[in-house]
Order: structure tokens, then sequence, then C-alpha cells
């Protein structure tokens, strides 16, 4: 395979200096904290999404020191809504491990970048080579579909072969003197012009070189070899109200979606539950988990539904009101709900807690 390096890395680098526009807050950053921020925030998540996060993050959180010091439940509140919280965790925990082991300084080699928690190779390079100018090529879902495109290539890109095989392609292609110039720039470039729908072939400064261009491939590339198969969950949400207009929340374990977020009293199953107002407070679900409390039913949610990577959970709120004295439920607190904004939630039920019209019926 002919790299044809001095054609693509020159024309890629013309480009990017005479007709990229792309304006980021991120962009050109040379501190590698704001990098590393940018990049986790950015993590499966939409550039016009993350970038009010980043912006957010910021401004509570100036230094990676800051960060590593601020209360764990105000990180993931300003999180809420990013989804994928397992990122966030590894931000706090890096955090910590650069304020302890590193004097609050962001470390400066490849290898010492990598070893940091939540830091693959494709966000090492990226802060090696943006802020350090070191000579590593990032390697994204935006610079594997180039690369397959140009030369191609039918290895999958998320294949062991392909993995090794983009990583050797981008390294070999990678202006070593300016690696952070053009990491930006083919990462523009895939998400500016090597679009993975309707890419603009027409005007693309690569169409001579590019093989997919050629052999009418473009639709064809890049391929895939995993298929993601779904599990579905049906969670039911009970939003138990005390007689002092108090509910119940607890924090969700470290082994599972959602870990260090909230929720209120829940019942997992596989399959859908229907439930009918009169007859919740006789129903097994209810008397497993509230036992012979006397409570009345006030609403029952219609269905809400959130897709994440590899599951789909679906489910309801159902409302109740305990009478009587008031319980303790084992691992759940009491807290007033003007106090709910305080803590951190998850989408779903942050979706029926902010629905203006959450449609509750009495069924």
């Amino acid at each position: 395979m002919s790299l044809k390096k001095p054609d693509f890395t020159h024309i890629l680098l013309k480009w990017h200096k005479a007709e990229n526009d792309r304006k980021m807050p991120w962009k050109g950053e040379k501190n590698p904290y704001r990098i590393w921020l940018s990049e986790v925030i950015l993590q499966q998540t939409r550039v016009d999404q993350g970038w009010a996060y980043y912006e957010k993050f910021l401004e509570a959180f100036p230094t990676v020191r800051d960060l590593a010091h601020a209360p764990e439940q105000k990180v993931f509140k300003l999180w809420e809504g990013l989804g994928y919280y397992n990122r966030c965790r590894n931000l706090i925990a890096t955090a910590k491990k650069i304020d302890a082991e590193y004097n609050g300084e962001f470390p400066s080699t490849y290898e010492e970048i990598l070893a940091l928690k939540g830091i693959g190779p494709y966000t090492a390079a990226a802060i090696a080579s943006f802020a350090f100018r070191l000579p590593h090529a990032v390697v994204d879902g935006n610079v594997t579909r180039v690369l397959s495109r140009y030369y191609g290539d039918f290895t999958p890109i998320d294949s062991t072969a392909g993995k090794k095989l983009y990583a050797h392609l981008a390294d070999a292609l990678l202006d070593r003197e300016q690696a952070d110039l053009y990491n930006q720039a083919i990462m523009d470039f895939g998400a500016t012009v090597c679009l993975p729908r309707n890419p603009l072939c027409t005007d693309c400064v690569q169409r001579n070189g590019c093989q997919a261009q050629q052999k009418d491939l473009t639709t064809q590339l890049p391929v895939k070899e995993k298929s993601i198969r779904k599990k579905h969950r049906w969670f039911y949400y009970f939003l138990i109200e005390t007689t002092d207009d108090k509910v119940y929340i607890r924090q969700r374990g470290a082994k599972d979606i959602w870990a260090g977020l909230y929720e209120f009293m829940l019942h997992e199953t596989d399959e859908p539950l229907y439930f009918d107002k009169g007859d919740v407070p006789k129903s097994a679900v209810v008397r497993q988990l509230f036992g012979r409390q006397s409570l009345t039913v006030k609403y029952i949610s219609r269905v809400y539904r959130q897709e994440l990577s590899h599951q789909t959970i679906q489910g309801q709120f159902i409302t109740v009101r305990l009478r009587g004295k008031t319980p303790a439920f084992e691992g759940y607190r009491l807290v007033g709900r003007e106090q709910l904004t305080d803590y951190p939630f998850p989408k779903f039920i942050n979706g029926w807690l902010q629905d203006p019209t959450p449609a509750q019926t009495l069924f």
C-alpha cells in the first residue's frame, strides 16, 4: 500500500490553513487541562451539546486543582444531561491524581498521560500533540473514516486488525514537525468534508487521490464489524411522598448505569408491567416494596424512554402518598421536593421531573 504521504499531508495542511474556519472554543488551545476537559466532554457527545458544558466546567473549575477539590455532587450536577457518567467519574479520579501526584501540573509525556484513568490512545495523542507538540497521531472516528475511504480499505475499523492498520496509517501520514496542526486538520476534515453521510466529494481537495471516490466506494466505507445488541430494561420509579411533603431518594451503586447519581425507589423488570391505579396498592410489586404501609396512589405517568449505547430504558413514574408514620427505607434519605434540584439525576428521571407536560394520568 502506497501511503502517498507527501500529497495527502501537504494538501490537508494547505486546506486547513486556507479554507477551514470551524470555530470551537478549545481549538488552538495549549492548556493541557482544557484540552483534556474538552476531549472527555466530547466523547460520545455532539460538539453543539458539549460546547455549553465545556464553558460551564471551566467557569466552575478553572484549573485541574479546582476540579480535584470540588465536591463530587457538584461535579456530577454540572455533568447532568451529558450521559455516560463513567466519564465524569474518571474525570474526578484523574483530577485528584494529578493534584496529588503531579502537584496540580498536567503530565507532559504521552506515556504519563496515557496512564491516567479514562484516557485512551486517542485522548493521550490529542493532549500530547496539542499541548506539547509531541508527534503522536490522533485516531478517532473522523480519522478512520477519512483513511478508510482515501485508501479504499475494507478492513473493519472496529476490529483488532483495523485498529492497528489505521493507527499505522495515521502515524505514517503525520507531519511530525506540526503534529498539532495536522491532527486538528484531519479531524476537522472528517467532521466537515468527509462526512459519514453525504460527504462533500465533488469539492473535496483529496478527491484525486481518494480510492473511494475513484472506485465509487464512498457509501460502502468505512466498514464496521460489530453490531450492537441492545438490552431492554423496564424501570418503575415510585416517588414516595410523606405527610410532611418529603420524598425518598438514594444514590445508585457503582456496578450499573448512572452510578453515583440519584433516583427514587425503583422496581426493575425485563418486561413491561401494566398498572391500574385502583389495583396498585394491592399489587405484588407494591407489597414487596412497602409491606403493609398505608398509601394512596396519586398519579401514574406515561411511559418514558431513553436510548443508551447498549441499552434501552423504558418505564413509568408512580407517585405515592404515604399515610401514617413515616417509615425508614434502607439506603434511602428523605429530602424536601424543593431540594431535588440540588441532586444529580439521570436524564431518564430528569425527563419526567422537568417535563412541562408530563402527561400524568390516573389509570
